[in-house]
C-alpha cells in the first residue's frame, strides 16, 4: 500500500504528463512545490491498525486518541475534530452565535476560509490591517476601532485574528482589547500548528481556537480541522452540531439541524502520526528559513517576514519581500522565473478587503497589507526540502538579479 497525501488545492502541483519534472538539455529537475506533505513513518502502521479495527467512519478509538493528541500539542482542554479547519470556523461561528446581520472583524491578510462561513451565514465583515511587526492583525488598529464603535453602538459580534504563515497573532492585548467591550475573541490557528506566542502555543485565550490539517500543513491528516476551548461546552455544542445535531433518541430525532463535519478515523490515524513529530518539523522549517536568509541576506531589495520578538513563528512558509527599485526586477517577474525553472512560488494573500468576493468592504487601517501583497512572495519551505534544492531556488532567485 503506498500512500499519498496531496497538498490543498491551493497548494496543489500542476497536472499532467510533465508536471512532475522540469526538463532542460540534457537533464530533467524533480519541480518544487510550495510546502508537500511530509510524511513521518508511521502512517502506514496507524492506518492499518484503523483498517484492522473495522472502524473507518468518524466514530471509534482513533477519534478520542487523535483529538488527545491536538490537546497534549496546543495546550487546549477540550478538542474536537473535524472534517476541515473551515468546518471547525463554521461551527466556531455557530457556537458563538453568530446571527445574520452582525459584525465580524478579522484581518484582511488571510485566506478567504476565514471569513466565508460567516458570510455564508449572513454577517457582515470587515477587514482590519495588519502590523508591519508581525504580519498579523494590528492591536492599534482594532483598539482604535472597537472604541469608535462602541461610541455609535455598532460593536462586532466576534473578533477572529488570523495566525499567518506560522507566525501567531499578539493574541494577549488583543484578547484584552476585546475583554473591555465584552466581545468574543476566535482565533484563525489554521496556519500555525506548533507556534508560539508570549511562551503559550498558537490561539491560546482566545474563546475558539482552529487548526487544520489539509495537505500542506506543517503536520497533515491529508485533510480535517479541529476546534479546541477550554470551555468544555462549546467544544461539546460544536461536536453535536457537526454530527447532524441528532438528539439522544432511538430513533433519529432533531431539535435544530447541523451539519456532516465528522473526521474520518482513516485521517485521523494519519495525523495522530504526524503530531508526534511536529517539534522536528518546526525546527526543519525554521533551519530553511535560516538558509534562505543565509543565502540571500546580501542581495539588495530583498526582506523576509519578520519575526516579533514575542512570538516562535513555526516558518511554514517563508516569505520574502522584493522592493523592485532596489533588486531590479519586480516580484511577479521572479515568480514567473522560478516557475519557468520548475520552482513553485506564491505571493503572499491577497488582502480580502481587494476581493471581488468583498466588494465594498473597508479597510481599517492604512494599507500595510496591500504593501505586503504588492512584494511578498512565498518560496519551498516544505520540511522536506533538501539542502542542494534550496540551493537550486537560491540560485534562481540570484539569477534574477544578475540577469
Amino acid at each position: 500500500m503506498s500512500l499519498n497525501l496531496l497538498p490543498d488545492p491551493e497548494f496543489a502541483p500542476p497536472r499532467g504528463p510533465d508536471a512532475a519534472v522540469v526538463r532542460f538539455p540534457g537533464k530533467a529537475l524533480p519541480r518544487l512545490h510550495l510546502s508537500p506533505p511530509h510524511l513521518a513513518g508511521g502512517e502506514m502502521e496507524a492506518l492499518r491498525d484503523t483498517l484492522d479495527s473495522g472502524w473507518v467512519a468518524p466514530a471509534g478509538p482513533m477519534l478520542p486518541a487523535f483529538e488527545a493528541a491536538v490537546g497534549r500539542a496546543t495546550g487546549f482542554s477540550h478538542v474536537a475534530a473535524v472534517a476541515s479547519g473551515t468546518a471547525a470556523l463554521h461551527l466556531g461561528y455557530r457556537v458563538l452565535d453568530l446571527a445574520p446581520g452582525d459584525e465580524v472583524w478579522t484581518s484582511t491578510l488571510t485566506f478567504v476560509a476565514t471569513i466565508a462561513p460567516a458570510v455564508q451565514m449572513g454577517a457582515v465583515p470587515r477587514f482590519l490591517d495588519v502590523d508591519p511587526a508581525s504580519w498579523t492583525m494590528d492591536p492599534d488598529v482594532l483598539r482604535t476601532a472597537l472604541h469608535a464603535a462602541a461610541t455609535r453602538g455598532r460593536l462586532p459580534r466576534m473578533v477572529v485574528p488570523v495566525d499567518l504563515y506560522g507566525q501567531c497573532a499578539d493574541l494577549e492585548p488583543i484578547i484584552a482589547i476585546c475583554d473591555r467591550w465584552g466581545v468574543p475573541v476566535m482565533s484563525d490557528s489554521a496556519e500555525a500548528m506548533g507556534a508560539l506566542h508570549r511562551g503559550r502555543p498558537a490561539g491560546t485565550g482566545a474563546r475558539i481556537a482552529v487548526f487544520s490539517f489539509n495537505g500542506n500543513k506543517i503536520v497533515t491528516a491529508g485533510g480535517g480541522g479541529a476546534l479546541c476551548s477550554e470551555d468544555a461546552h462549546l467544544v461539546a455544542r460544536a461536536r453535536f452540531l457537526g454530527s447532524q445535531a441528532k438528539e439522544v433518541a432511538a430513533h433519529y430525532q432533531h431539535e435544530t439541524t447541523g451539519y456532516s463535519y465528522g473526521l474520518s478515523s482513516v485521517l485521523a490515524a494519519v495525523g495522530l502520526a504526524q503530531l508526534g513529530v511536529l517539534e522536528a518539523r518546526v525546527a526543519a522549517r525554521r533551519q530553511i528559513f535560516e538558509r534562505y536568509v543565509e543565502g540571500l541576506r546580501d542581495l539588495p531589495g530583498l526582506s523576509f517576514m519578520p519575526e516579533p520578538a514575542w512570538g516562535r513563528s513555526t516558518r511554514w512558509l517563508s516569505v520574502i519581500m522584493i522592493d523592485p527599485h532596489a533588486f531590479g526586477v519586480e516580484r511577479e517577474t521572479v515568480r514567473r522565473t522560478l516557475d519557468t525553472l520548475g520552482i513553485e512560488s506564491r505571493p503572499v494573500w491577497k488582502p480580502l478587503h481587494l476581493q471581488p468576493a468583498f466588494r465594498g468592504s473597508s479597510l481599517l487601517g492604512t494599507g500595510v497589507a496591500t504593501s505586503l501583497f504588492e512584494r511578498g512572495l512565498c518560496l519551498p519551505s516544505g520540511s522536506g526540502l533538501e539542502p542542494a534544492q534550496q540551493a537550486r531556488v537560491i540560485e534562481a532567485i540570484r539569477g534574477c538579479r544578475r540577469g
